[in-house]
């Protein structure tokens, strides 16, 4: 059975996933994490992609990212993967494939979710094992540039995130408040479904919007299926 194309909508956010296969581990060292975010910057570039939100855990990555042609996002990852696979591979003295399949993504309702879903990336590290007691102590993500202020070249701010205040260190104080509620059970459960199963993050008259928009469903019509899973709630 063909598989359907991703949604895309130029200039529109997406939060994407990218696994290591079988769970394995795809970092091992920071010369690895300094590698893949070198190549993440080379590839957002030469494809015209905007990267505003990022995690690099240890076996899967999460990107927030604005493409600005039709097939931006899905070239930048083929760029990424394969410097980067032949990169470990011969760091590792392996071969073979590295990644869990196709990477997954959803388009995003920017004014509900962009900054929710900034929020679910960049705290990964807390929510996985507890790596890190503070989001701070985590060098592998956007939080101290979106949180503390500091200077990361790889990112472009949202405009959902702009609006936060009219300064960068406005901005990020506003945006590191957001912190200090806990992500809601619902919030948590809708962003991972919706990613994992590579549905629309939004709401019914956003989903709507963007069937219209591509001529296609953009949700589950429920055929089953455990929810409650491990699967289902990993990060």
């Amino acid at each position: 059975m063909a598989r359907l194309p991703r949604y895309v909508l130029v200039g529109h956010p997406q939060h994407v996933i990218q696994r290591g296969n079988n769970r394995q581990k795809i970092f091992k060292s920071a010369g690895d994490y300094e590698y893949y975010l070198e190549k993440l910057s080379d590839a957002a570039e030469k494809h015209q992609c905007e990267i505003h939100a990022y995690v690099l855990m240890t076996n899967h990555v999460h990107l927030l990212i604005t493409p600005h042609t039709e097939n931006g996002i899905g070239k930048m990852m083929q760029m990424i993967g394969r410097y980067y696979v032949q990169y470990f591979n011969k760091s590792y003295n392996r071969t073979g494939t590295l990644w869990e399949g196709r990477y997954k993504a959803t388009l995003i309702n920017t004014e509900q979710y962009l900054l929710t879903c900034m929020r679910y990336i960049e705290e990964n590290p807390i929510r996985a094992k507890n790596m890190v007691k503070q989001l701070s102590d985590y060098p592998w993500s956007s939080y101290a540039c979106n949180a503390l202020g500091e200077t990361n070249e790889l990112l472009t701010p949202q405009r959902e995130y702009k609006n936060l205040a009219k300064t960068k260190a406005g901005r990020s104080s506003a945006y590191s408040k957001i912190f200090r509620k806990k992500l809601g059970s619902q919030e948590l459960d809708d962003i991972r479904e919706s990613t994992n199963k590579a549905w629309v993050l939004g709401d019914d008259k956003f989903k709507e919007k963007i069937a219209k928009q591509l001529d296609r469903a953009v949700k589950s019509v429920g055929h089953g299926g455990d929810r409650r899973s491990e699967v289902f709630f990993e990060d």
